[in-house]
């Protein structure tokens, strides 16, 4: 089924997108957003989830990079998977997008129960590689939003034909939300766009 196809109130009921914007100088719309970060957790079937998104500069990315991965360097997405058990299990692929069989879609979401997901994305970094690639700083910023939500539900980018699965799936997801492709899209970045992700269980 399309990520289009998916808008139904019903199928979103429990998923609640929380968005803080600590960054002022990016244009987006937080509706738009959360429709985003709706569409993918239903296009996975993850329909009890929790997703708390915080928008922030350069300098408040490399702090908390610093502080819970213990890397000294900014980047573009922190994604961090705080459900209660994040051990893997077995599941079926999703249609059209590639997810793989085997996911950290595990331990209480697995079983039904709510999922937790905190996304930390760089708006700073949002608004210089748009002005780089030609295209809009909201929808830079729903690449770093996606790739998160990816890794969350299993995508891998650490060998040259993950990432490409992974990237080709992130435009395909932006291109059927109105954001066109933006990862493979225009010149190559001047800064590297691996993200970390990081499983926290919950304490």
């Amino acid at each position: 089924m399309a990520i289009n196809n998916m808008s139904s109130g019903r199928q979103h009921q429990n998923i609640v997108v929380q968005v803080v914007k600590d960054f002022e100088n990016i244009e987006v719309s937080l509706s738009k957003l959360k429709n985003l970060v709706r569409a993918i957790c239903s296009r996975f079937g993850l329909l009890e989830v929790t997703v708390s998104i915080a928008i922030v500069d350069d300098a408040q990315i490399r702090k908390i990079n610093k502080q819970f991965l213990n890397r000294n360097c900014t980047s573009d997405c922190l994604s961090f998977d705080l459900s209660d058990s994040p051990a893997p299990i077995e599941r079926s692929g999703a249609a059209g997008l590639g997810a793989p069989k085997s996911s950290r879609l595990g331990g209480a979401i697995g079983a039904g129960l709510p999922g937790i997901f905190e996304l930390v994305v760089n708006g700073e970094r949002a608004v210089k590689e748009a002005n780089l690639r030609g295209h809009s700083g909201e929808a830079e910023l729903a690449l770093y939003v996606t790739h998160g939500l990816l890794h969350n539900v299993g995508f891998d980018d650490s060998t040259k034909e993950k990432a490409k699965k992974m990237h080709n799936a992130e435009d395909e997801i932006l291109q059927r939300l109105g954001y066109g492709a933006v990862y493979n899209k225009g010149v190559k970045s001047t800064v590297n766009r691996k993200s970390q992700i990081a499983n926290l269980k919950s304490r």
